[in-house]
């Protein structure tokens, strides 16, 4: 029995050692990790905010031609409807640079509304012109 007793001191110190050397270990462990892990999560959530502002546009463009390819509607009015759809959507920071175009397209004339935007970078900014986008309609007769 005292030899159980000695070689359980003896073993208690030692764990005692082993864990005296390793405190404070696991604050760093949670610091490092819990960075990577909150620079992973931030990465996705701004991936996918460039995809929203991405298909906010395509939509807002396509919705603008298809607008200005009415019988009665004009080009510059299909302009003014993208712009309004994409104010309304994201801010008019976004709408600053809309064009309209005839083009021909497998021998049907469409109305071309192109976009260019900034892309979003750092939450809603970023650098202009980057991202470009083109929405399409066919035009009546």
């Amino acid at each position: 029995m005292a030899g159980q007793a000695v070689f359980s001191a003896a073993l208690r110190r030692s764990f005692q050692t082993r864990v005296a050397g390793e405190q404070g270990s696991a604050v760093v462990d949670f610091v490092l990790v819990g960075a990577l892990l909150t620079l992973f999560s931030l990465s996705i959530i701004q991936l996918m905010l460039v995809l929203h502002v991405r298909n906010t546009l395509v939509d807002a463009a396509a919705s603008g031609a298809r607008y200005g390819a009415l019988a009665d509607r004009t080009s510059e009015e299909a302009e003014a409807r993208t712009a309004e759809l994409i104010t309304t959507a994201l801010n008019e920071g976004f709408a600053q640079d809309i064009t309209t175009s005839e083009e021909v397209m497998d021998g049907i004339r469409t109305l071309e509304v192109t976009v260019k935007a900034p892309m979003p970078v750092l939450g809603l900014v970023g650098p202009d012109g980057l991202m470009e986008v083109h929405g399409h309609a066919a035009l009546p007769n």
